[in-house]
């Protein structure tokens, strides 16, 4: 998967961690409430090969839920069309995870396989809904689904209605079969960025119910600017349209930091130190940062004088 996914989706793990929940119960049915204990564990693995040296795999997500009961998940990110590799490389990190976790009593060996899944950020028409394992093993057979979660069947709606959050940066892969016209047509691109301003509203509406936090918010807008940069490199205006409406949120709430931690102080030289960091972030007006620091914009001119000097 491209870099550039592969690392928002880590990241909004790493960072946002009981965004994992919702997801979960999405895919496998469960019914955790967000308040079970997640343990994340290591991503690296080394696989054991006798025909080369340890090869080195890394997962997306090896996590285990701690509630009513004790489960472990993998779940993997992925961008690409579905092939038999995939599935091998699936089944070679949970055979992995497995034995790490392994126990051994009275030459006895027990391993407990994780319940595994796929978020596909794209569709195709070869995309299945499942995956499946068969192991023939000397003692019988053994065989389970895999779960498919395909971001692209999600409307902004489902998102919002079933708290899958964690999917809001990768929503922008739904239209990408558009981008053309998208970027040709002004009015078609003038609905999508109604979409995006539809997300920031909903999501500043999360945290006035405090549903989510300010760095969850800020998270998940820094990771679909990036997204947004990365999908939409070869259709300009929709990078633009786009880009412009998550990254001046992103400077908003940037702002709206700084001014906070001004306030907590309070003491009028943090209006001067608050409009300084504004000056520095270059994106707002002399006028929006009178604004947003309390100063007059006299004093902001000043200051901003002082910085070229």
């Amino acid at each position: 998967m491209g870099n550039i996914y592969d690392g928002a989706f880590r990241t909004i793990l790493n960072d946002c961690r009981k965004l994992i929940i919702p997801v979960i119960n999405e895919i496998f049915r469960e019914s955790y409430t967000g308040e079970e204990i997640i343990e994340f564990f290591p991503n690296e693995h080394f696989l054991d090969q006798q025909d080369a040296a340890d090869r080195e795999r890394i997962t997306d997500t090896n996590l285990r839920i701690i509630g009513k009961y004790t489960k472990k998940y993998h779940l993997e990110c992925e961008s690409s069309l579905p092939d038999g590799r995939i599935t091998i490389r699936l089944f070679e990190y949970d055979a992995q995870i497995a034995l790490d976790e392994g126990e051994v009593r009275e030459e006895t060996l027990t391993v407990t396989f994780p319940n595994t899944a796929v978020i596909y950020l794209r569709s195709y028409k070869k995309t299945p809904d499942k995956m499946k394992y068969v192991i023939v093993t000397p003692g019988g057979t053994v065989q389970y689904d895999v779960p498919l979660m395909k971001v692209q069947t999600y409307s902004l709606d489902d998102i919002f209605e079933k708290n899958l959050l964690l999917l809001i940066p990768f929503y922008i892969f739904s239209h990408e079969k558009s981008f053309p016209e998208y970027n040709d047509n002004e009015q078609k691109l003038e609905e999508l960025k109604g979409e995006y301003h539809e997300i920031l509203k909903r999501l500043d509406e999360l945290e006035r119910q405090k549903v989510i936090g300010a760095f969850d918010k800020r998270t998940i807008i820094e990771l679909s600017n990036d997204v947004i940069r990365e999908i939409a490199q070869k259709y300009e205006n929709v990078q633009k349209g786009v880009g412009e409406i998550m990254g001046g949120a992103l400077i908003e709430t940037e702002a709206r930091t700084i001014l906070n931690q001004g306030k907590s102080e309070g003491i009028s030289e943090t209006k001067k130190k608050t409009a300084l960091r504004m000056l520095k972030i270059g994106k707002l007006t002399i006028e929006e940062i009178a604004e947003c620091s309390e100063l007059s914009m006299a004093e902001v001119e000043q200051l901003a004088r002082l910085q070229i000097m």
